[in-house]
């Protein structure tokens, strides 16, 4: 299999992706500023790549062994939005 991200899928996996940078960036700083980095940090979003990102990836390279054509990529759409409102609503608080 291959990965295979087409269309408005590349798109939402960009925006997952950079959600998940700035989210980084914004933990570092604040971890920087208050002068207490610790190697969870990184950790938690090593677990989110895991947790969030490769289900993803999988549903994509799963769309070949659907007879719909559709119904992966409903949840492949679905679990995109789901991460970005996470770190929106992560942003917020």
């Amino acid at each position: 299999m291959t990965l295979a991200l087409t269309g408005w899928m590349l798109y939402s996996m960009l925006v997952v992706l950079g959600l998940m940078g700035l989210s980084f960036l914004y933990g570092l700083y604040k971890a920087l500023k208050a002068g207490s980095f610790s190697s969870s940090l990184i950790l938690s979003y090593l677990q989110d790549l895991l947790f969030y990102v490769f289900p993803l990836f999988m549903l994509s390279n799963m769309m070949s062994l659907d007879p719909t054509g559709f119904l992966l990529m409903v949840f492949y759409y679905l679990g995109a939005l789901g991460v970005a409102l996470k770190y929106l609503a992560d942003f917020k608080k």
